[in-house]
């Protein structure tokens, strides 16, 4: 197995502090063959095992530690990184106060969200695709980390675009009667929708407070070099969004 000599990755365009640090992974790089070509981050997605482990040990060697993977669940469920460790935990969001600790999501068209505070203090990341979004996933994950939304920033990473997501009328439905502003990010076609997670997640994080928010310029689907898409290819890998605080 010979080693890739280098691995894809998005970095953040935001204004965190210097000590925070993160990035999205591409399919870029890695071992994985097939309909996971490249650096397929997932373990429960078909591709061979080992080479998932090689792909986590590639990242890994970029890291101050070992990511603590989450069994996402399209839910609320949010832990600290240590409480991520514990078997059977099921969690779409993930957050750390202390340095050194990589939380991390996995996402392949779903929104990853990725969160720290103006002091450099706590970070978090959220896997939010749009069951999570209409969950209330973000503002859950943003209640851990414990400090005021005013001072909270966040980055939405690589996800599919609003021209390409297109929903039934329970999508719509889910978001529209829990919010009448949600309405402005759905667009009818044919008869059903294209919904921009972007700007719902956008919508959701203004009203808990947080208005310096980031990123949502990607699109999953139609960048196939680049990105792992569910939507597009059906059995397909992960990308990581990781995020820590420097020692």
């Amino acid at each position: 197995m010979t080693k890739p000599s280098g691995i894809g990755m998005v970095n953040p365009d935001w204004p965190a502090p210097a000590n925070v640090r993160g990035f999205t992974t591409t399919r870029i790089g890695g071992f994985s063959g097939g309909p996971w070509s490249g650096l397929n981050l997932g373990g429960n997605c078909g591709d061979d095992p080992r080479h998932v482990e090689e792909n986590r040990r590639l990242v890994s060697s970029l890291l101050p530690s070992e990511p603590r993977w989450l069994n996402q669940v399209h839910g609320t469920g949010t832990v600290s990184w240590r409480e991520a460790n514990d078997p059977g935990v099921e969690a779409d969001a993930i957050f750390s106060h202390h340095t050194g600790q990589v939380c991390a999501v996995l996402t392949a068209d779903c929104l990853p969200v990725l969160f720290c505070d103006m002091s450099g203090t706590r970070v978090a990341a959220a896997h939010a695709g749009w069951r999570g979004l209409a969950a209330g996933v973000l503002e859950v994950c943003v209640q851990a980390m414990v400090c005021e939304p005013s001072e909270i920033l966040a980055w939405l990473g690589p996800a599919i675009g609003p021209k390409a997501f297109e929903v039934g009328e329970d999508v719509y439905d889910s978001f529209v009667e829990k919010e009448d502003e949600n309405v402005i990010a759905f667009k009818p076609h044919g008869d059903r929708w294209l919904a921009d997670l972007y700007l719902l997640a956008r919508l959701i994080l203004t009203r808990t407070g947080i208005s310096l928010v980031s990123g949502g310029d990607h699109c999953t689907y139609h960048d196939s070099e680049k990105f792992f898409s569910y939507r597009r290819d059906s059995v397909t890998g992960r990308m990581a969004s990781l995020i820590w605080l420097e020692k």
